[in-house]
């Protein structure tokens, strides 16, 4: 590879650091150029990249970038999903991935400048998707709300159910 070459890498690759909101490290070795691209697209689908990349060059960038926590994790053959929306979707993507292939290994991540060991990223995998978690909070909040309604509304509505029993009775009597 060219000197200019390298310098445009370290460029470009710095330039995805810094927009990256997260970023995942994983060890590609064994990975077929099939199986790269099928990971890329399925990336992709979560809403991130997947870049190979030489570990002098992408310390080069790291270090450009601002990222020191990057650095320590490259080491061997590496590959790095750099994220742009859910991070949970990604390490869901890339630990299916790793599950089907046995060759893929998650090495860590960096999220919102704190580095993840693998084993944060696959509790990360763990976690509902992003709707679901949502969905739950909505019901814990409305869930309270609907019992202080339930609460609050009962007298009225013995009240009324006791007044359309006085109503039947009176009519009754006048029937009768």
């Amino acid at each position: 590879m060219q000197v200019e070459e390298k310098r445009r890498v370290v460029e470009e690759l710095a330039e995805r650091i810094r927009a990256a909101d997260s970023m995942i490290v994983a060890d590609y070795r064994g990975l077929t150029v099939t199986q790269i691209a099928e990971v890329r697209g399925a990336l992709r689908e979560a809403g991130a990249s997947f870049r190979i990349a030489k570990n002098t060059l992408a310390r080069r960038a790291a270090e450009e970038a601002g990222q020191p926590l990057l650095v320590d994790m490259l080491q061997g053959p590496t590959a790095i999903a750099f994220v742009a929306d859910d991070p949970a979707a990604v390490a869901k993507k890339l630990s299916e991935v790793a599950r089907q292939t046995r060759t893929l290994t998650v090495r860590g991540a960096v999220m919102e400048g704190k580095a993840l060991s693998a084993d944060d990223v696959r509790q990360l995998a763990e976690l509902p998707a992003k709707d679901v978690l949502r969905a739950q909070v909505v019901g814990a909040v409305a869930s309270p709300v609907q019992g202080a309604y339930n609460v609050l509304a009962a007298p009225l509505r013995e009240f009324l159910v006791v007044l359309d029993q006085y109503i039947a009775q009176r009519q009754a009597a006048e029937a009768a």
